[in-house]
Parts: C-alpha cells; sequence; structure tokens
C-alpha cells in the first residue's frame, strides 16, 4: 500500500499536475485565467522530487527538483495526503506565500477542472469536436507517457521491467504533428518532447483518433498494427517492455 501511494503521488505530481504546463498551450482559458499573474507554487511531497509550477503571463512552467525559485510552498504529510488532495479530499499545507491563497483556490482550481476535462473527455464531445479529441490525445499522452518514469521509478515491477529496455530512445509519434521520446539508460527512463533523430525504436500512429482510441482502452496495439493503424520499427524489444510498462499507468490513474 505504501508502494502504490508513492508511485502514485509521483504520477500525480510529475505526470498530471506536470501537465497544466501543456494546458496553458492548448487551452484558451486556462491561458485567460492565468493572464498576468506572477505566481510560482512549490509541492513538497516526502519521499518524492518536489515539483515547482510558475504561473505567468498566461502560460505555466513545470520543474523537477528544486533548480526554480517558489513563492508559495505546499506541504504535504505523505504521499497519500498528495493523493487525496488531488481526489479532492484533502487540503495542502501551505507554508509559504499565504497571500497566493485565493490564486490557489479560484484560479488553480479552475485549471485542475480544465485539465480533469481533457484527460476524462465527454465522448460525445468527442465524437462531434476533433480539435477537443486532439487536445485530449495530446493531453493524455503527455500524462501517460510522463507516468511511464515515475512507474520505472518507484514501482517494484516497473523497475524489473525498465531494467530489461536497451539504453536508447523510443519515439511514439502522431503523423507529422506531434511527438514525444523515451530515453532509457541503465533501467532509468526520460521521457522529453518531441520526436528524436537518434531513436533506436518508434511507434507511429497514423492519427490522433487512433492515439486517443489506444490511450483510453478503446483499441488494442495488436489491431490497430493488423489494421495499418499503427507502425512499429527498430528494436522491437525495447517497444514490447515500453508497452508493458504503459499497460501498468491506468492502476495508477484510474
Amino acid at each position: 500500500m505504501v508502494m502504490y501511494e508513492t508511485v502514485k503521488a509521483s504520477i500525480n505530481l510529475h505526470a498530471i499536475l506536470r501537465n497544466m504546463e501543456d494546458l496553458c498551450q492548448l487551452d484558451d482559458a486556462s491561458a485567460e485565467a492565468i493572464g498576468d499573474r506572477h505566481v510560482a507554487i512549490r509541492f513538497s511531497v516526502p519521499g518524492i522530487d518536489r515539483l515547482v509550477l510558475a504561473f505567468q503571463d498566461r502560460s505555466c512552467q513545470a520543474a523537477r527538483g528544486d533548480g526554480m525559485t517558489h513563492n508559495m510552498n505546499l506541504r504535504f504529510s505523505s504521499p497519500e495526503h498528495l493523493n487525496l488532495m488531488v481526489e479532492g479530499e484533502k487540503n495542502p499545507l501551505p507554508t509559504k506565500g499565504f497571500r497566493y491563497i485565493t490564486f490557489l483556490k479560484d484560479t488553480f482550481t479552475f485549471l485542475a477542472g480544465q485539465l480533469e476535462s481533457y484527460l476524462k473527455p465527454d465522448r460525445e464531445r468527442i465524437a462531434d469536436d476533433f480539435d477537443f479529441l486532439k487536445k485530449s490525445t495530446i493531453l493524455t499522452a503527455y500524462a501517460a507517457l510522463y507516468a511511464v518514469p515515475e512507474i520505472a521509478r518507484y514501482d517494484e515491477m516497473g523497475q524489473k521491467v525498465a531494467r530489461k529496455i536497451e539504453d536508447g530512445i523510443i519515439n511514439i509519434t502522431v503523423g507529422e504533428e506531434f511527438g514525444l521520446h523515451l530515453i532509457a539508460e541503465k533501467g532509468r527512463l526520460h521521457t522529453a518532447k518531441g520526436r528524436s533523430t537518434k531513436a533506436r525504436a518508434e511507434m507511429m500512429f497514423d492519427s490522433f483518433e487512433t492515439a486517443f482510441g489506444l490511450l483510453n482502452g478503446d483499441l488494442d496495439s495488436y489491431t490497430c498494427i493488423g489494421m495499418g493503424y499503427l507502425a512499429v520499427r527498430g528494436r522491437i524489444p525495447m517497444i514490447d517492455n515500453f508497452n508493458r510498462l504503459l499497460g501498468m499507468v491506468p492502476r495508477y490513474l484510474s
């Protein structure tokens, strides 16, 4: 149970809340909500790298660790405390920046709601609004792909699977419009935006509709490959073990 809460908290921090960086680039209402405010919030959870979300000039920048300055600190007594905050059942403990409480209650809460609307989308809207489907797919892909290194770091089975991935880079792309890559080095994984020219393996989706279907469990990879909607090439064992880690993500995001 302790491990589960730790993995979930690390995903909530470094995959879900980190996603606010991209939300503010994709969603005009979120950018408007930030406006010209300048607030940098640090999330401090025992046993997990800190996260700083710096909101300024209609944008958000996410940073892991202690490299970015902050003017508000939110302390959590345990990973479970952070998870309960994300679920709306507990409040954080501010230890710095009390004058930004209004931003936390109003703007940050609004942003969290916007993010949830993309990560848990209304299926009727998805069917009728391609732009919404595209943004939902991108934000879901970021959440899933940034969650994979956290599973590889903190989950016991995830650590074993990660050690089986050869050193190198895996590209995950959707057509020519969108890409991420996963860097593997001695069992440690790191997700980065964009596609790499040095990838040893690649997963290539033909469309956002296909990527949305696979990421949300409506399609499976074997069917997609068989229908020609998903192509894989390069070091297939790297992709196989990556997919095993990806398959573990829903356990922590449900």
